[in-house]
């Protein structure tokens, strides 16, 4: 990717942040929200361009108060209208309008299987295709011939805090971004937070674990989704016998008057068939809005169905190395809007522009950060899972400098002579720069790295 694109990629982001500020936003808030480790200097410059050259954004205030504001953005007291922030179709205005009406004016309604049978794989498309090429060029990774998950493991740290708390706040969980992010990289849960909360974002953190290091088992199968469901609900259920297990009970939806089917047997039937139609999806785009829309349609757990469908989604990104959809800013008034669009008149057009620029947004962000890190090593993507593995057992096991020096040797004459050296560097460049801040992309505890951190520097 050329200067100029990087550029032209971090100026999108921007543009993108600033719609989350209707009063403008100031440097800190613009850095922080974009997940970006800005140097301050490139910030500016970023923003001088916008305002001065390209005329998109006004600046105000001095220079402790000053505060960017997107030209064009409408300007509000208060963010009660979650629709404001993202541009809807016609068809979405019309659906939003129609589920916003007060639920005794709503007719109940059942699950509607023609609303399944009638989908034909890689005949009925929900997505233009129009849109599926955009997709695919703000998705596009640059990394489509590596191995399957190989874009995800370069962002990992990052996804998995983006993920867990976009997904678990889609929930109403009150976990801000910043104590998500010292649960999942310290193990520290925040205070006056709920039990519960605190084990959703765990949940989460091992849900996608799961998808990003079984990459090559994972797909549209059973053993997928019950266990994406047994570790998003583990500990959350009442019962914890159907934590991944198919529902046997009645449920009903908050908020609207959809009725899901209550017959155990045809539940299993048809998500079977959902799962059947989503492996023959050839689209990978198709396949994530479609899950996105015929799991929670179906209801076939207990309860954490959307959860699961949000996960499941980013299967075909996973595999196709594309960048991942972790729902951020996404409105949770509006993403329930676009859901029960879908459950009271199997109509999915809103929650597909909800889709499209939650893609985009997310998308651009991982460009960013990718960008920010710069362009990965050929050698540590060769031996990742190597390195991976011989790092966390050297901290787990609480090797010293001389024990864990004889296991990189030893480790390293398993590989063929060319790699040797240039193997034992790596690994012990990566050793040395551990930190708190970077061990959970080798799978490291914060107990156990603060028990190594002791024995380190003993002598045998």
């Amino acid at each position: 990717m050329t200067k100029a694109q990087k550029e032209d990629n971090e100026l999108a982001l921007i543009k993108s942040v600033l719609t989350r500020f209707p009063i403008g936003a100031s440097l800190e808030e613009i850095k922080s929200s974009s997940g970006i480790d800005w140097q301050e200097r490139t910030l500016q410059r970023r923003l001088a361009k916008l305002e001065k050259e390209f005329k998109e954004i006004n600046v105000s205030g001095a220079t402790r108060t000053t505060r960017y504001h997107l030209i064009g953005q409408v300007l509000a007291e208060s963010l009660s209208v979650e629709h404001d922030l993202i541009p809807l179709s016609k068809d979405g205005q019309s659906i939003l309008k129609q589920v916003s009406k007060p639920i005794q004016q709503r007719k109940p309604v059942s699950y509607e299987r023609t609303f399944l049978d009638a989908y034909e794989p890689n005949k009925t498309s929900y997505l233009t295709d129009n849109e599926i090429g955009r997709l695919s060029k703000i998705g596009n990774t640059a990394l489509p011939d590596e191995p399957a998950g190989t874009y995800a493991r370069e962002i990992l740290s990052r996804l998995l805090i983006d993920l867990s708390w976009n997904s678990s706040r889609l929930e109403g969980n009150t976990y801000s971004l910043i104590d998500t992010q010292r649960l999942i990289a310290f193990g520290k849960s925040a205070l006056g937070k709920s039990a519960t909360d605190t084990q959703m974002i765990l949940n989460h953190k091992e849900a996608i674990e799961f998808l990003v290091q079984s990459v090559e088992e994972t797909g549209f199968n059973r053993y997928t989704v019950l266990n994406l469901h047994g570790l998003l609900s583990n500990n959350l259920l009442a019962d914890p016998s159907a934590s991944g297990r198919l529902r046997s009970i009645e449920v009903g939806i908050s908020h609207s008057v959809y009725l899901p089917i209550a017959i155990p047997q045809l539940i299993s039937e048809l998500f079977n068939v959902v799962l059947a139609k989503a492996r023959a999806i050839e689209n990978p785009f198709e396949q994530a809005f479609f899950i996105i829309v015929h799991l929670p349609y179906l209801q076939p757990f207990d309860d954490v169905n959307k959860r699961v469908s949000r996960l499941a989604a980013n299967i075909p990104f996973l595999r196709h190395n594309l960048s991942p959809l972790s729902f951020i800013d996404v409105p949770s008034k509006l993403y329930l809007n676009g859901l029960i669009g879908v459950y009271e008149l199997n109509r999915v057009e809103l929650l597909k522009d909800i889709f499209l620029w939650a893609y985009e947004r997310s998308a651009l962000k991982y460009t960013a950060i990718q960008q920010s890190l710069g362009e990965p090593d050929p050698f540590r993507l060769k031996y990742r899972l190597e390195m991976r593995s011989l790092i966390s057992g050297i901290v787990t096991n609480g090797l010293n400098v001389g024990l864990a020096s004889n296991r990189i040797e030893e480790r390293a004459r398993e590989l063929p002579p060319e790699d040797q050296n240039k193997f034992i560097e790596a690994v012990e460049t990566e050793v040395l720069s551990l930190h708190e801040g970077n061990i959970a992309r080798y799978q490291i505890r914060l107990s156990d790295f603060e028990k190594w951190q002791i024995s380190w520097q003993t002598i045998t």
